[in-house]
């Protein structure tokens, strides 16, 4: 995804009550392994890739690009969250042109269960909302996810269509936009 726009990047760290978010670094790259081949983590993401794989494929400096943050803890990553152009074959758009920004995120399992995700999400949808003022942000998750749901639903995603996509029904929520509203299109 480089679909941004004119967004500067990197931003500068952000920095919450417990959390820094950023940019990746290669001292990132085996929380990034870890990520991929974690079962419990890909659960709802397609199922875990071998780890002998990802060891071979992951570069030295993964995840570098724009929309994409690292999320730290006293120094160690626990997880990412990324926000990027939703791709326009997909199913579930709010926008007649598509290309929506969506944010997806994913935590490993021993940061799971303290409002790390939702804290880091909240993080990164602030600096959105502060570089694409206005511009309302799409989330997709299977329905099974329970956790992924509940995360969506704290952050104000609204429902907008659920689908059947990767062989399991899908929920598509977007955040409200202008007004305290979804877009005409999106109802």
């Amino acid at each position: 995804m480089t679909g941004l726009g004119a967004v500067a990047w990197p931003p500068a760290p952000i920095r919450t009550e417990r959390l820094v978010v950023r940019e990746s670094e290669a001292r990132d790259r085996a929380g990034f392994i870890e990520l991929f081949a974690s079962p419990k983590v890909r659960t709802y993401l397609g199922g875990p890739r071998p780890r002998d794989e990802l060891e071979r494929a992951v570069p030295e400096v993964p995840g570098r690009r724009p929309g994409l943050f690292v999320t730290e803890l006293d120094g160690a990553m626990i997880g990412m969250v990324a926000l990027d152009r939703r791709d326009a074959e997909r199913p579930g758009h709010i926008s007649p042109d598509a290309g929506e920004a969506e944010l997806g995120y994913t935590f490993l399992p021993e940061a799971w269960g303290h409002g790390y995700a939702a804290e880091a999400c909240a993080a990164a949808l602030a600096w959105f909302a502060g570089v694409l003022p206005g511009e309302p942000v799409v989330l997709c998750t299977q329905t099974a996810n329970t956790r992924s749901m509940r995360l969506a639903a704290k952050l104000g995603f609204t429902e907008v269509e659920r689908f059947e996509e990767y062989g399991a029904e899908q929920w598509f929520g977007a955040t409200l936009g202008r007004g305290g509203r979804l877009p005409v299109h999106a109802r």
